[in-house]
């Protein structure tokens, strides 16, 4: 098992950086059953540093497939009240949200995925206020993960159940830098690098992004005053926070109607317990009007039928081919891990601080500027190491963003 020191110093680091705790400050944690011990660890971490309370939702795959086996659809396709309101009070009390994952990409593969989509959507439109002070940061929250049995299983799948979990916590702890000496002070430093990437491109301001791969043929009109982001966050209280650990992207947002073309994924997508893999979407004006996927199709057009938002894009992130996750060489299932992998983008809706002034509309303020909304927000991967991409100036000269998978712009 990993040793219990880099245990300790990923609990800091998760606390420290990733939700950056206050002193009197709640602590809401969703975490899985199996990684109990972590868990603990990362609570007993917050009280020493002043949590005035830590709460845990613990989540069991096995729960979760018994239930989707045996409930009837009308509990499927319910969400219940008490949980909103228990997400609520901590948001609204100004807790940090710490959300641990390590869910079998395979979990729900012989689930007929239309009573996935049920219960997806429930969770969606019960947690649409929850959700606003994530996607507008109102509140610190980050997302890291710890391996599962099942997951280092489908990743090293030559190796026993205890050699898997110690290879992928060996992965994971590198990718993170928790194997460095001042893991916090290697995140600082990343940070600063990230921010560096951000203003190089919030400074050429592109009205328009054109990627080629084997393929991908998309062109991506960008509104007017479209942010770009990455790394650190700062919520509303001025704290500043990591959203995702890891995380080596930079991210705007895409105009919900200027999006025409065909991109292809590159990796698997994750979807609820489902795969989707070797897939791709044709845009017009904006829409998916055409899809098709070699494997999880079924799943792939549940996810479009979401809502009329989730066949329009919120997301396009830029992450070079010489990130540590896509050098590892590893395909991890997990949206967390590969997205900081590759090029990716997302499907339905947008983060409404990706817009100069985004946080303070309301939906159709947003939709005027081309800011999508949705029940949904899908990251898949689209990069590698043979996609192009140019920018489009305001004068309309085009410029080389990315050229076979890495930056082609001066990043210093």
């Amino acid at each position: 098992m990993v040793q219990a020191k880099l245990q300790e110093k990923y609990a800091e680091l998760t606390l420290k950086t990733g939700v950056n705790l206050q002193k009197g400050q709640a602590v809401m944690i969703n975490a899985p059953i199996e990684g109990a011990e972590f868990t603990r660890i990362v609570a007993r971490k917050a009280y020493e540093m002043g949590a005035k309370d830590v709460h845990i939702n613990w989540v069991d795959d096995e729960l979760t497939l018994l239930k989707y086996e045996n409930a009837p659809d009308e509990v499927i396709a319910h969400y219940p009240e008490w949980k909103v309101k228990l997400h609520d009070t901590f948001a609204e009390d100004g807790a940090a949200v710490v959300n641990i994952r390590s869910t079998n990409p395979d979990l729900l593969k012989d689930i007929d995925p239309s009573r996935v989509a049920k219960a997806n959507k429930a969770a969606a439109e019960a947690m649409v206020n929850f959700r606003k002070y994530t996607m507008n940061d109102r509140i610190p929250w980050t997302i890291i993960s710890i391996p599962s049995k099942d997951w280092a299983k489908k990743i090293f799948p030559d190796q026993s159940a205890e050699d898997a979990v110690a290879s992928l916590w060996e992965e994971i702890l590198k990718i993170v830098r928790v194997d460095q000496d001042d893991p916090v002070a290697a995140w600082d430093e990343h940070n600063e690098t990230l921010r560096t990437a951000r203003k190089v491109l919030n400074k050429k301001s592109y009205q328009k992004l054109i990627f080629k791969a084997p393929g991908t043929d998309l062109e991506m009109e960008l509104p007017e005053g479209h942010i770009w982001k990455g790394g650190s966050a700062k919520a509303e209280t001025g704290v500043t926070f990591n959203p995702n650990m890891p995380t080596e992207e930079v991210f705007s947002v895409p105009h919900k109607y200027g999006i025409n073309g065909t991109v292809s994924s590159t990796k698997p997508l994750n979807y609820g317990g489902s795969l989707i893999d070797n897939f791709s979407l044709t845009f017009k004006d904006g829409k998916v009007v055409d899809f098709q996927a070699e494997q999880g199709e079924e799943v792939l057009k549940h996810l479009l039928d979401s809502d009329e938002g989730a066949r329009r894009l919120g997301e396009i992130a830029l992450v070079p081919d010489e990130s540590p996750i896509s050098q590892s060489g590893l395909i991890f299932y997990n949206t967390l891990f590969d997205e900081n992998a590759s090029c990716h983008i997302a499907l339905g809706k947008a983060y409404p601080t990706n817009l100069e002034g985004g946080a303070a509309m309301d939906l159709e303020e947003l939709d005027k500027h081309g800011v999508n909304d949705s029940l949904v927000h899908v990251d898949f991967m689209i990069g590698s190491d043979k996609m192009d991409i140019d920018g489009i100036t305001a004068d309309g000269k085009s410029e080389p963003v990315f050229r076979n998978g890495t930056w082609a712009l001066d990043m210093k």
